[in-house]
């Protein structure tokens, strides 16, 4: 599967992979409003649970840095090829602006989190919430460590939400990571 995908990617202009990254965005957000509405009676109940805490934003940043720290320690230690994507996260966000970038996560981030947050966790649990996470990252599927690490992930942000009942918290969370290392892929720190 991870080579048809990456034979796939090589096929697309930088133009069609952004169209077909901002439209499964948009695809996740729907489906999440839609399911929300199913599930509540409303559109955006997930947004209820969006609380501007100073210390539940600074937990979300200080988790998301936690967890850039320990992904770049374990690409020092571990073989390269254990974070073989196929090339997709490069692709994205070499060439993009920080601005782009900072775009490109903040959108990534909230449509994820609304959905496998806001909604499937809400009203199925963590577990369902976080296997569903995980399997919408189908480049990872094909490689076992970097599947098991967005698991582990999801699951991290699953408890964080739990715990912290504010889906501010997981956003800031997601897009503290996304933005950091879309950077360092950026300016050629990470490949």
């Amino acid at each position: 599967m991870g080579n048809k995908q990456s034979e796939l990617i090589k096929t697309l202009t930088d133009k069609e992979l952004l169209q077909n990254l901002y439209l499964t965005q948009l695809t996740i957000l729907v489906i999440g409003i839609v399911i929300s509405k199913w599930l509540t009676g409303r559109w955006f109940s997930p947004l209820d649970n969006i609380h501007f805490q100073i210390e539940h934003i600074l937990m979300g940043f200080v988790i998301g840095l936690s967890v850039v720290f320990l992904e770049l320690i374990l690409y020092k230690i571990l073989p390269s090829s254990w974070f073989d994507d196929g090339g997709i996260n490069s692709r994205i966000f070499l060439k993009r602006s920080p601005l782009h970038i900072l775009v490109l996560t903040v959108v990534i981030a909230f449509s994820e989190e609304f959905l496998f947050r806001g909604v499937l966790q809400t009203n199925f649990g963590l577990w369902i919430a976080s296997f569903l996470f995980a399997i919408i990252h189908i480049r990872y599927l094909s490689n076992l460590f970097l599947f098991s690490f967005t698991v582990l992930l999801s699951i991290s942000l699953g408890f964080l939400y739990y715990f912290t009942d504010n889906l501010l918290t997981v956003i800031v969370a997601h897009f503290t990571i996304d933005f950091i290392l879309g950077l360092m892929i950026r300016y050629s720190k990470i490949k």
